[in-house]
């Protein structure tokens, strides 16, 4: 099951994280990548280019980055099946102290880039008659925490946005759903999971009992990217251990 065989899949954030993860489970499963992301040193150490995987260095809020990501998706491997907007940042901030700025940075990668890169892939994806986008949301997206209010807005953006494309892209054979990860450890989680009452709190908050692997989170993106799940759009999937059901 979930093979992915035959497919080219464009995953933006792809040097480390969920973004690595998630690549590297779609070629496990055989498809092809185009792994894209603004950190060259960190996407070379992650990934060796070849027949199955393709690299691009640069910003995917910038035109020129979304444009050579679309064109080596359909040059290389004759076009895009896939989409994964990955691709995000965190700023934290007690409310009074955050800045226009930053509200611009935040909505600008996790929002902005998201609805213009899938606009820009959408030829691409209507061609391959059962495209598959997967955008990466949070927990965020249906709650909110302290000290994340442009964070939280922007996960909440993004679960609109992706019910409003499932709405849309239905008629071409196109599903859209979004992911829904809970504490998770990888390097942009890092940060917080370095104070001690944070990491506690989440590993107490999730009945699992304990936080989350990127790894858990790209299984998810695979069952979303797969055959089995062409009747499933319009959807936030959780893969938080549980945490966003407990007090």
């Amino acid at each position: 099951m979930f093979d992915l065989t035959g497919k080219t899949a464009l995953v933006t954030g792809a040097a480390k994280g969920i973004g690595q993860a998630i690549a590297e489970l779609y070629l496990a499963r055989g498809a092809k990548v185009v792994a894209a992301d603004m950190n060259q040193h960190e996407l070379d150490a992650a990934f060796d280019a070849g027949e199955s995987l393709v690299k691009v260095i640069g910003d995917i809020s910038q035109d020129e980055t979304q444009a050579a990501a679309l064109a080596d998706a359909e040059q290389q491997f004759g076009g895009l099946n896939i989409l994964v907007n990955n691709a995000g940042i965190v700023i934290a901030g007690e409310f009074e102290t955050l800045t226009d700025a930053q509200w611009d940075q935040i909505m600008g990668v996790n929002v902005r880039a998201l609805f213009r890169l899938t606009r820009e892939a959408l030829p691409l994806l209507k061609k391959s008659q059962a495209g598959r986008v997967i955008n990466l949301g949070s927990i965020m997206s249906d709650v909110a925490g302290p000290g994340l209010a442009i964070y939280g807005t922007s996960k909440h953006a993004v679960a609109g946005l992706s019910k409003g494309m499932a709405v849309d892209f239905g008629k071409y054979g196109i599903t859209v759903n979004y992911l829904q990860p809970g504490s998770i450890v990888t390097k942009l989680s890092q940060p917080f999971m370095d104070d001690p009452e944070f990491k506690a709190y989440w590993e107490a908050k999730a009945p699992i009992g304990r936080l989350g692997e990127a790894s858990e989170v790209a299984v998810a993106a695979l069952f979303l990217a797969s055959t089995e799940a062409q009747f499933v759009s319009g959807t936030g999937l959780n893969v938080d251990g549980g945490a966003i059901i407990q007090f």
